[in-house]
């Protein structure tokens, strides 16, 4: 590494200056329990992480834009398994999979498993397709097929799911941040986006992918270090699954039944389906798939990493059993102030103070591996999709480059003041799929798969999901019942409408599409010449 490089040394500065300010803030702050070891911990794998990235960044100094989005397209099988891995492991992941095992019971932690097998799904369906025909973004196909404007309209709720996933990153960032410093959420969720944001900012996809390589080994090592000393704390395994077993009976189970769920049985598989497929539709997962060096490798590398993801997702349910069964009171402890605390609560307080300090560092450099990977995504459609075919068509690739570092702040901050408003990490991680889900994958699935597909279909099956997706509200969001769906409950929509708006959608594209064959025929898909 070039250390007399001022594009790393700079940034390095500020980073090391951040910290100096956190620390004379904790010191002169009376009211705060302060965890030194764990924040130290957390400033050296930062300081890490960041210096890998500059390093990265650093070998690719004559990157053009497809250095910059897609790696040159040169990221070999077990690297993009690794940064596959890491874009979805992240802190909405391990966080929130703990939060509802211990709040909701097994059966409603779906998300571990509903990601993986969306990443099976597109490894099979998808992500060979997307390879061969060489595009540089998702909605490039959707560009080709449907024009500029739709692919604009599209880009919406694409957007709004990257925003929704880099706040459920930065809430669960935040709580265990503020768990390793005792700072509250807010200043947390602060202090831990603008870390996140500044350093998304400094280099391109090269740099993501090797930081993502060490991220994820030391979520993994952390984790599974963790797990024998907490349970250790507690009586050990088969003590507290018999007693989490007596406690939800039923709920217990990852499968589902009519017994753990009641009147919520289709309203479970409204978001089964929803986190299968709405998994798929994401430029942060794409984004790899395209920049792996062959089709062969795109398929592998996400297969693959849908079952790394399933491996990921065992500790952290263990953690989420261990603080709904543990004793606080009975070992002098205060429990998690909420089930969206639960792992950052376990690791601190149930481990000895050394391995604490490992896991929770451990825990909050990892989480930025989604971070990163998101903020850049969706820079890059935003820059790539619509600033440059709609306001600027003769954008040089420089000044392309500087619009994608100047959207990661833009598209950052939204999401820092959305993870401000949203406490629940589990409940943003559901919501980023689900627009992507009803308003999105029909229109990528007819791109791909339907040679008759036009753009009034598209726009026609966007506007009878729209109506039927908002029909139904929005309880995290605010946004109350229009449509008179059955199975009401509590203010909350039981009927799998969800899947209803992205059913209708995807036939009204189908069905509209050839009503208007005649008047706007089909465009083919091309393989890009960009590579």
């Amino acid at each position: 590494m070039n250390l007399k490089n001022p594009s790393i040394w700079r940034p390095m500065l500020g980073l090391f200056g951040l910290f100096i300010l956190i620390a004379l803030y904790l010191v002169l702050s009376d009211t705060q329990d302060i965890f030194w070891p764990g924040f130290l911990a957390m400033a050296f794998f930062y300081a890490l992480v960041f210096l890998l990235g500059a390093y990265a960044a650093s070998l690719r100094k004559d990157e053009g834009i497809n250095g910059m989005m897609l790696a040159d397209r040169s990221v070999p099988l077990w690297l993009a398994i690794f940064t596959m891995s890491a874009t979805w492991v992240g802190g909405g992941y391990i966080n929130g999979t703990a939060e509802y095992t211990a709040s909701s019971g097994l059966v409603w932690v779906q998300a571990p498993w509903g990601y993986a097998l969306s990443l099976i799904i597109g490894g099979l369906f998808f992500a060979r397709k997307m390879r061969r025909y060489r595009f540089r973004t998702m909605l490039d196909p959707l560009e080709q097929r449907f024009g500029k404007r739709i692919a604009g309209l599209l880009f919406l709720p694409a957007l709004s799911g990257e925003i929704f996933w880099t706040a459920a990153i930065l809430t669960a960032l935040g709580t265990t941040f503020g768990t390793v410093l005792g700072l509250d959420t807010t200043t947390s969720i602060i202090l831990s986006a603008l870390i996140a944001i500044a350093y998304t900012a400094l280099g391109g996809l090269w740099a993501v992918a090797i930081t993502d390589l060490l991220q994820m080994i030391i979520l993994f090592g952390g984790l599974f270090l963790v797990l024998p000393f907490a349970l250790n704390t507690v009586g050990g395994w088969s003590k507290i699954w018999g007693d989490y077993q007596e406690s939800f009976g039923a709920a217990a189970s990852l499968l589902p039944s009519r017994e753990a769920l009641g009147s919520y049985y289709w309203n479970w598989w409204d978001f089964a389906l929803l986190l299968m497929f709405g998994g798929i539709p994401w430029q942060v997962y794409f984004q790899r798939v395209l920049s792996s060096k062959d089709e062969r490798i795109a398929q592998r590398l996400s297969i693959m990493a849908g079952l790394v993801c399933l491996l990921a997702a065992v500790p952290p349910i263990v953690i989420g059993v261990i603080g709904q069964q543990a004793d606080w009171v009975a070992m002098g402890l205060n429990p998690p102030p909420d089930a969206a605390t639960t792992l950052p609560w376990v690791i601190r307080y149930l481990t000895n103070p050394w391995i604490a300090t490992i896991g929770l560092g451990a825990i909050a450099a990892a989480v930025m591996s989604s971070v990163d990977s998101s903020i850049l995504s969706a820079s890059s459609m935003l820059s790539w999709n619509v600033y440059r075919p709609l306001i600027r068509p003769n954008l040089s690739e420089f000044q392309l480059k500087k619009v994608i570092q100047r959207s990661i702040w833009i598209i950052g901050i939204a999401a820092l003041l959305l993870a401000l408003q949203v406490k629940s990490v589990y409940e943003l991680w559901f919501l980023c799929s689900d627009f992507v889900y009803c308003l999105l994958f029909p229109a990528l699935v007819c791109s791909l798969f339907d040679p008759k597909a036009n753009a009034p279909g598209v726009l026609a099956g966007f506007l009878v999901a729209f109506v039927l997706r908002f029909g139904g509200g929005d309880a995290t969001l605010g946004i109350p019942i229009i449509l008179p769906y059955p199975m009401v409950e509590d203010g909350v929509v039981l009927f799998p409408y969800r899947t209803l708006a992205m059913v209708s959608g995807l036939i009204s594209i189908v069905v509209v599409s050839r009503l208007t064959q005649q008047y706007r025929p089909a465009k083919p898909l091309v393989i890009a010449d960009n590579d």
